[in-house]
C-alpha cells in the first residue's frame, strides 16, 4: 500500500489539520509554555496578561514556522519512518512550495509581532532560534550524532525570548540559568526519544547515537550523567536568589527521582524503560517550572 493509499485508508486529514502537523503545534506547545515561563520568572507581579500572550504567540508562530522547515527539508528521511511518513509534505499532500510559503508566513508573523511589541532583542534571539534549528541542527542530524548537542541549542532558547520580551535584556545570570537549565534538560529527553524509535532512525539512516550505539550502552550512560548534571543546575536559580528555599527542595526531589529512572533505563535498555524516561522528563519539566514560578523572589 502506498504511503498516499495509507492515507486515505485511514481517513484523510483536513487541510487544517495538515496544516497544524506542519507546524508541530503539540510539541511547540512545550516551547510556548517555556517561552511564557522565561516572561514569567524576568518580570516580578503584577503582571499584564497581553504582553504575556504576545510573547507566546510570536515564540509559537516562529516554532511553528521553524517546524515547517524542517519537514521540508526532511520530507526524504521522513518518508521511511513510520511515525512521520505521513506527515503532510512526506505524504505530499502539501508541495514544498505550498509548505514554504506557510513556513514564511508563521516566520514572518511571529517575528513582526516580537519585533513591535518588544523589540529587537526578543525578535533577535528568536530568528536566532529558528535559523539553529532550520540551517544548523537539521542539516546536522544526516552528518553526526553531535547534531543533539546542536539541537539543544535552539531547544533551550524559547526562555529567553520570554524574558527578553519581558525585560528588553539578557544581562541578568538568571537568564543564562534557565537557558543552561532547558539544555541539560534536552539530552536525557532526547536519548529516551532516539531509543524508542532507533528502528526507524535506523531505516531513515540517520547517525543518531541510539543508531550508531547499537547495544544502548553509551545512551544509557549519558542518560545517567546528563540527569546527574541536571540535579545541580536545577538548583542554580535558587544560587543566583530567584527562587526561595521551597524551590530548592521540590527541585532536589525531581532532579532525584528522574535521574533514579535515567539509572532504570541505562541497567535495562528496553523500550518500555526508554519510554518511561521520555515520560518522566515530561513531567519533570513543567513541575519545575511550576515551582520556578510559584517560588520566585
Amino acid at each position: 500500500m502506498t504511503s498516499r493509499a495509507a492515507s486515505v485508508a485511514a481517513g484523510s486529514p483536513s487541510r487544517i489539520g495538515d496544516v497544524l502537523t506542519l507546524a508541530k503545534v503539540r510539541v511547540n506547545s512545550l516551547v510556548v509554555a517555556t517561552a511564557a515561563g522565561g516572561y514569567l520568572m524576568a518580570s516580578p507581579p503584577p503582571r499584564a496578561i497581553v504582553p504575556i500572550v504576545a510573547a507566546c504567540l510570536g515564540t509559537g508562530l516562529v516554532a511553528a514556522g521553524a517546524a515547517a522547515v524542517n519537514q521540508i527539508a526532511e520530507r526524504d528521511i521522513d518518508r521511511l519512518m513510520i511515525r512521520t511518513q505521513h506527515r503532510p509534505v512526506a505524504d505530499r499532500r502539501l508541495g514544498t512550495a505550498e509548505a514554504a510559503a506557510i513556513a514564511a508566513v508563521l516566520t514572518i508573523a511571529g517575528l513582526f509581532i516580537l519585533w513591535t511589541r518588544f523589540g529587537a532583542l526578543a525578535a533577535g534571539v528568536a530568528l536566532a532560534t529558528w535559523l539553529l534549528y532550520a540551517f544548523a541542527y537539521t542539516p546536522l542530524k544526516r552528518v553526526t550524532s553531535l547534531s543533539t548537542i546542536v539541537g539543544a541549542v535552539p531547544g533551550a532558547l524559547p526562555p529567553l525570548i520570554g524574558w527578553a520580551a519581558a525585560r528588553g535584556s539578557l544581562a541578568d545570570p538568571g537568564a543564562w540559568v534557565i537557558f543552561l537549565l532547558g539544555f541539560v534538560w534536552q539530552m536525557p529527553h532526547i536519548l529516551a526519544v532516539g531509543w524508542m524509535y532507533r528502528d526507524d532512525y535506523a531505516r531513515s539512516g540517520l547517525p543518531l547515537l541510539a543508531v550508531v550505539d547499537a547495544t544502548g550502552a553509551m545512551s544509557g550512560r549519558q542518560s545517567v550523567v546528563w540527569s546527574a548534571v541536571l540535579v545541580p543546575v536545577s538548583l542554580l536559580p535558587a544560587a543566583i536568589h530567584l527562587c526561595g528555599l521551597g524551590y530548592v527542595i521540590g527541585a532536589f526531589v525531581l532532579g532525584v527521582a528522574q535521574f533514579a529512572v535515567a539509572v532504570v533505563f541505562a541497567r535495562d535498555r528496553s523500550r518500555a524503560n526508554a519510554r518511561l524516561l521520555f515520560y518522566a522528563t515530561l513531567t519533570y519539566l513543567p513541575l519545575l517550572w511550576l515551582l520556578m514560578i510559584a517560588t520566585r523572589l
